[in-house]
């Protein structure tokens, strides 16, 4: 694990805002994230139980195009 040094001084600009609470890149912006990749994990949940089939024709066009790698 790393560990990153702080500056003792908090008004100075060379140490990264990351910490500082109330200093968000996206305010707001994690929940809608969050929602969003719950939602998509569940369209894809439900599709692979509704149809199968999908998840074999994934497998299967996975294989070949690795195949197609291979010398």
């Amino acid at each position: 694990m790393t560990h990153r040094a702080r500056y003792k001084e908090p008004d100075t600009s060379l140490g990264s805002s990351a910490g500082v609470p109330g200093r968000d890149v996206m305010p707001g912006g994690g929940a809608f994230l969050e929602f969003l990749g719950a939602t998509l994990a569940a369209g894809a949940f439900v599709l692979f139980v509704v149809r199968p089939e999908v998840s074999e024709a994934l497998v299967h066009s996975l294989a070949t195009s690795t195949a197609g790698l291979v010398p």
